[in-house]
């Protein structure tokens, strides 16, 4: 009986090792892909940047490995789109710096040339995306220049799990402060001498201003410009980037939990995801290019590529670098979506036609995410809504209720290797009588 017992549980695990393991190498190879650095690269020159010592100071840091893509770009453009703010992207050293998706920017200053342009000031606002490497020794210049811009007076936001980034450069000692739903338990863990707060948008300490998960960060930009500039700056911004929420109680995400089932079927079992190109055209808005690539990063359904017409940098809206990683005629693409009001595009020959994510009005996050619901499925687009504390109610989910092609792997994996196991046991019989 016993022996019986063993051999049937071998066979079990026979049979799940194969789905098991795929899983684990395609959800490792879709992280991978969130945070891969571009290829090498030469720097454009710097672009003059104004500087208006009158105005109050706002950067966002980038670190050596990158950032995720809207928490750096979406208060960027909030900060920049009021008027009110010199505006600048800042990092160790100026060089490109991936965002997630393979977004490619390039810094405005390096510290030292922020330093230069600044004098004896510090920055009044440091806005703290979430950074890939936290907890590495890469993250180490960033905390120390956080650590010294606080010291000197200046004001920080932390947007999703850039808490973290904070909290591990020991700002966050003895506040309140709150990240991301999916991290905020282990930060408690990591880092129990901050007192966590589950369940909120934002968390305001004075001089410190901490955000939960990603579009979160919106919500904690336009607290920081309605202290700095007044409410109706703050209301102004919020209607320039379709922000209808401003001012109301915006739903906020279960404090904790696991991913959807969605995002772990998309995640493992996505074996051959397609190439979506993502075209980069000078005067495209940052949150719109945000929306496109932390819709799909976040979706775990595609791996995305920037691409330009010719393949040079471009400058967005704002007055930010980015470099593409390929031009347009030199891909092989399964799709081209195209943000923002860029119209016209011609694709080589043979290539996919374009997709114009925002060919209607509306925050181009809710426009993105009714899109993907479409090309995939409604639970992988409700999946990525939730993991970017985007409020659904206004979103038009269409389409297939469930990504069933890669749900039909490990069914058909489980089957082949059940058929297997029992050909084998078949094959043993005569042997064992």
């Amino acid at each position: 009986m016993l022996k019986r017992l063993a051999f049937l549980l071998a066979a079990v695990a026979a049979v799940l090792v194969i789905p098991a393991v795929g899983a684990t190498v395609s959800a490792l190879g879709a992280i991978d892909a969130l945070y891969a650095a571009g290829p090498p690269r030469p720097v454009p020159a710097a672009a003059p940047l104004p500087y208006d010592p009158a105005k109050p100071t706002a950067v966002v840091v980038i670190g050596d490995r990158g950032a995720v893509v809207s928490d750096a770009l979406a208060p960027y453009e909030i900060l920049a789109t009021t008027g009110r703010f010199n505006v600048y992207t800042v990092a160790p050293h100026r060089e490109p710096k991936p965002l997630t998706g393979g977004l490619d920017l390039v810094p405005d200053f390096g510290f030292a040339g922020l330093a230069a342009r600044l004098g004896a000031k510090a920055p009044d606002l440091v806005v703290v995306p979430a950074f890939p490497d936290l907890g590495e020794p890469s993250t180490e210049p960033v905390k120390a220049w956080l650590r010294e811009q606080a010291a000197r007076g200046a004001k920080l936001l932390s947007v999703c799990n850039g808490g973290g980034v904070l909290a591990s450069a020991g700002l966050l000692d003895g506040r309140p402060a709150t990240a991301h739903w999916l991290k905020v338990d282990s930060f408690a863990a990591d880092y129990p001498a901050v007192r966590w707060v589950r369940g909120q948008r934002f968390v305001d300490d004075g001089d410190v201003v901490t955000t939960a998960g990603i579009l979160s960060g919106i919500d904690g930009t336009l607290h920081w410009v309605e202290r700095l500039a007044g409410r109706p700056v703050a209301a102004g911004a919020a209607e320039a980037i379709g922000w209808r929420r401003y001012g109301t109680a915006v739903p906020v995400t279960p404090p904790a939990g696991m991913p959807d089932a969605a995002a772990i079927v998309n995640a493992g079992f996505r074996w051959n995801p397609g190439e979506t190109g993502v075209l980069l055209a000078n005067g495209v808005g940052e949150i719109e290019l945000a929306s496109v690539f932390d819709t799909e990063g976040q979706s775990l359904s595609s791996r995305t590529l920037a691409v330009s017409a010719d393949g040079g940098p471009i400058r967005s809206r704002h007055g930010l670098t980015f470099l593409p990683r390929a031009s347009l005629a030199a891909t092989d693409l399964d799709r081209l979506l195209v943000p923002g009001a860029t119209r016209g595009v011609t694709p080589p020959s043979g290539g996919p036609a374009p997709e114009y994510v925002h060919d209607g009005p509306g925050f181009a996050y809710d426009t993105a995410v009714s899109k993907l619901s479409r090309h995939t499925d409604v639970a992988t687009a409700r999946w990525t809504a939730k993991v970017l504390e985007l409020p659904a109610d206004d979103i038009v989910f269409e389409g297939d209720a469930w990504p069933w092609l890669p749900t039909a792997l490990p069914v058909a994996l489980v089957l082949l290797g059940a058929a297997a196991v029992a050909v084998f046991v078949r094959r043993r019989r005569p042997e064992t009588i």
